[in-house]
């Protein structure tokens, strides 16, 4: 099955077993979508994030990416526009934002992203969580360049992006962090590198994490992965929300799983 028939497929079969509010009997996760996934208000630091992004659009820049995962559905040279980048691997503001909305809620003190890209997610858990310890990890030095300098016009100073392959360095965060309230994973969508780094994560992750996967749909070995992740026995809540997967690690919540179409 191709890509796109995969996703097809998923797509409309995540659409056929949502359940929608009637169907949360859950306090807790009725509480999330209300006010969390449902929500539709925007803050002053969208704007100045989603400029950001409009002239990353517009950016015709090439430069060379290394990529360390599992590569590009779109393009496969080396060589790609900033444009295009921006076009094909930042997370819509639909899904950004609901992760603003979601740092902003929980409150973290420490968070952790895999995948920095061009620096637009890691823009807004930093604008949600100015007073948190944000480390991200990049294997693209020139992607990791374009971040830097987009954080830097966006007057945010509390995230460190550290270059390199994730494997190389996760392990150097987390004991920098020592405690870990949220993470999010967007890179090196396969099923054995996304496994390796929640378990390399999981001692550190708090009692009251938030760990968020980006395209939990990717492929059959990235959905896998989600699959046998939300069955851990320290996830209370797992939400599927087809684009992203969400984690809450909650100590007094029962275990439940929700799809959800958002």
């Amino acid at each position: 099955m191709s890509i796109l028939l995969f996703k097809a497929y998923h797509w409309l079969a995540h659409r056929l077993r949502s359940i929608h509010l009637h169907g949360i009997h859950s306090p807790f996760v009725f509480y999330l979508h209300q006010t969390l996934i449902k929500e539709k208000a925007k803050y002053y630091a969208f704007d100045a994030i989603e400029s950001i992004r409009a002239k990353l659009l517009l950016t015709d820049k090439v430069i060379e990416v290394k990529d360390l995962g599992a590569g590009s559905q779109y393009s496969k040279g080396n060589k790609r526009s900033i444009r295009s980048i921006a076009q094909q691997s930042l997370k819509r503001p639909k899904e950004a934002q609901l992760m603003y909305r979601l740092v902003q809620e929980f409150k973290p003190k420490t968070i952790l992203e895999l995948g920095t890209s061009l620096g637009i997610s890691i823009a807004y858990l930093a604008k949600a969580a100015p007073s948190a310890k944000i480390t991200s990890i990049e294997g693209c030095p020139q992607t990791s360049k374009v971040a830097l300098l987009n954080l830097k016009k966006l007057n945010i100073e509390n995230v460190k992006v550290i270059n390199g392959a994730f494997d190389d360095h996760i392990e150097e965060a987390l004991i920098d962090l020592k405690v870990l309230d949220f993470l999010f994973i967007d890179g090196n969508h396969t099923e054995k590198a996304t496994l390796r780094y929640f378990n390399a994560c999981l001692p550190y992750l708090s009692g009251k994490a938030i760990v968020v996967f980006d395209d939990i749909y990717w492929s059959k070995g990235m959905l896998n992965a989600w699959n046998k992740i939300r069955k851990n026995e320290k996830v209370a809540v797992s939400i599927d929300l087809f684009e992203l997967g969400i984690l809450i690690f909650k100590r007094d919540q029962e275990k439940e799983h929700f799809t959800i179409y958002h």
